[in-house]
């Protein structure tokens, strides 16, 4: 009579199993695609990447500018950790094009430029305003 006993030694696979889990931090600094999208679900907030070269649009000079003031006007950890590594959140000034600061006084150097950043993006509203303002008055 044939045996109908399963094989032995097989499981049956999930697909979880099968697919690779990407890394949600960049070794490099800042998240990956694949972090920006587990944020996105548990927060539901739409990450956008760093502006990576010279803030040369308004848009660009907004969210360079409020990246360095928020995370290095008062940092809210060390720049490097007990093995002298840069840390996640120095490491987060790579991912914006902007060099990592190896002491405080670096990320408040980081810091200084975002605020000429945004004080250059409040000059470039002020413009587009008045020149709104001012093609309007004649009607």
């Amino acid at each position: 009579m044939p045996s109908k006993s399963k094989p032995t030694g097989t499981k049956p696979r999930s697909s979880r199993s099968l697919t690779r889990k990407e890394p949600e931090k960049d070794p490099k600094g800042g998240l990956t695609a694949a972090g920006r999208k587990a944020f996105r679900r548990k927060e539901g907030a739409h990450l956008r990447p760093g502006v990576k070269g010279p803030a040369d649009t308004p848009e660009k000079m907004r969210r360079k500018g409020s990246f360095l003031r928020r995370h290095f006007a008062n940092p809210r950890g060390p720049m490097k950790d007990e093995n002298g590594e840069p840390t996640q959140l120095a490491l987060s000034a790579h991912a914006w094009d902007e060099p990592v600061p190896k002491t405080m006084e670096d990320a408040k150097k980081l810091a200084a430029k975002g605020k000429r950043l945004l004080e250059r993006y409040a000059r470039t509203q002020e413009k587009a305003s008045s020149s709104r303002s001012k093609g309007s008055s004649h009607g």
